[in-house]
């Protein structure tokens, strides 16, 4: 009996040998503002395979949007699987305007978003597996979490006193001077302005005058 040559692409007959897919590992982003634009941060956490936790991320970005602070958040993903060489990713985000986006369901229309938009989808780009799914809120509260911590760690960092040796206890904060600019009836702060709800402050204007 003679046997049939067998290809060296692959199996019997010169078929090919079945590929595996890479397993996928999941990524829950957030970002939030508080005021829009205001104060802003993003979370990430990222599972691997198994579901175990390898990494979880937080930023503080400064005054952006919402928007704005998610996008960074879905950078920030795509760029710490990139460096470790995580070659299938399943995103996950509470945005539905950045799924939908990345999806190619929606047109990004805001110029703000245009340049994260398209770094973010060329990343994407680079993986032998990628997918995006929007989820709700409540099963996103770890990556949320995350994001009110660095914006919050900012937010007793500047506004939050070291205590002194004669009084350990104190923590009045002391007066700030913040540059502004009154426009249209809205008085705009130069730096982001991050206190708690029902804090009370004093405004005393100034003009500057320009030489």
């Amino acid at each position: 009996m003679v046997r049939p040559p067998q290809s060296s692409r692959g199996g019997l007959f010169g078929d090919p040998e079945p590929q595996t897919k890479p397993s996928s590992y999941r990524a829950n982003i957030d970002g939030g503002s508080r005021g829009n634009p205001g104060p802003a941060s993003y979370g990430v956490v990222i599972r691997d395979p198994k579901g175990e936790v390898i990494a979880r991320l937080k930023k503080y970005i400064g005054r952006m949007t919402n928007n704005v602070a998610e996008y960074y958040g879905l950078i920030a993903a795509l760029d710490y699987a990139q460096s470790h060489h995580i070659r299938a990713l399943r995103i996950e985000s509470d945005s539905e305007l950045l799924v939908k986006h990345m999806r190619g369901e929606y047109k990004v229309k805001s110029a703000d978003l245009k340049a994260l938009f398209e770094r973010a989808k060329k990343m994407s780009q680079s993986f032998a597996s990628f997918r995006i799914d929007h989820i709700y809120r409540e099963q996103n509260k770890e990556a949320d979490a995350l994001a009110n911590e660095a914006m919050d760690e900012v937010s007793g960092k500047s506004f939050l006193p070291a205590p002194s040796s004669a009084s350990s206890s104190s923590r009045t904060a002391e007066p700030r001077k913040l540059k502004a600019r009154y426009y249209k009836g809205l008085l705009q702060l130069a730096e982001p302005l991050d206190l708690p709800d029902d804090t009370e402050v004093e405004i005393i204007l100034r003009p500057i005058k320009h030489s």
